[in-house]
């Protein structure tokens, strides 16, 4: 389902997820072997939140970079937002000390220059427009905001090619179906890994976007990446 675009895909990514949300921080703790909760810390860390800075995030899913801001900045004023309900639902819990919204990312419910960063995690490859996406993040940052991406990347064919791809299209698969049930949920997530920009890319659509100071890093054998930047 990687091949879709427009509302279809927007229709698909959002019943997809609803579908798979009670098993997924689960299937992302498999997949990665933990290594996404570091992923996760690292985001936030780049994000250089200064205490009651606001930040949001976004496609926030079942909240875990919003709980791990508050570890490391706990005065920051945070806001997680997905257009998926019942992610939200699932990952809700009565100790959160944060707010959660419904939104779009190509249209968010939220004032210009409202937000210290913006921090998401695999959101962008589900994205039907990313340049509007992006352009949505810069208009909600404050000047000097930070915005800072966690998402597959397009991997590079390399000596550990092989292995990759057996990752990617065997056993994520499996996993999928032997802990969620729903198999075609965990074979769209390595096509839309392949058919998503590569990290050149979207840095390039960073800048294009108004974003000055852009970086990033590749994980997990090329497949992962970090990029940050500053409005």
């Amino acid at each position: 389902m990687a091949h879709l675009t427009g509302p279809a895909k927007s229709r698909y990514v959002q019943d997809l997820f609803t579908r798979i949300a009670h098993r997924y921080d689960l299937m992302n703790r498999l997949m990665t072997a933990g290594q996404d909760i570091r992923w996760r810390r690292e985001v936030i860390r780049r994000a250089a939140l200064h205490p009651q800075a606001w930040l949001l995030d976004l496609g926030a899913g079942t909240g875990d970079l919003a709980r791990e801001a508050l570890v490391q900045q706990p005065t920051a004023r945070v806001i997680a937002a997905d257009f998926t309900l019942e992610m939200m639902r699932a990952g809700r819990r009565p100790a959160d000390r944060f707010a959660w919204s419904a939104a779009d990312a190509l249209c968010l419910p939220f004032g210009t220059e409202q937000f210290d960063a913006v921090v998401s995690g695999f959101l962008m490859r589900n994205v039907i427009d990313t340049m509007a996406a992006l352009r949505e993040q810069y208009r909600v940052l404050k000047p000097r905001g930070r915005v800072v991406i966690l998402d597959t990347t397009r991997p590079r064919k390399n000596v550990l090619w092989p292995l990759i791809w057996l990752h990617l299209h065997v056993i994520i698969p499996g996993l999928g179906m032997l802990i969620s049930g729903h198999r075609d949920a965990y074979t769209y997530l390595p096509d839309s890994t392949e058919a998503f920009l590569s990290a050149e890319n979207l840095a390039a659509r960073m800048a294009a976007a108004g974003f000055k100071q852009i970086g990033y890093k590749r994980l997990m054998f090329g497949t992962i990446s970090i990029h940050w930047g500053e409005k």
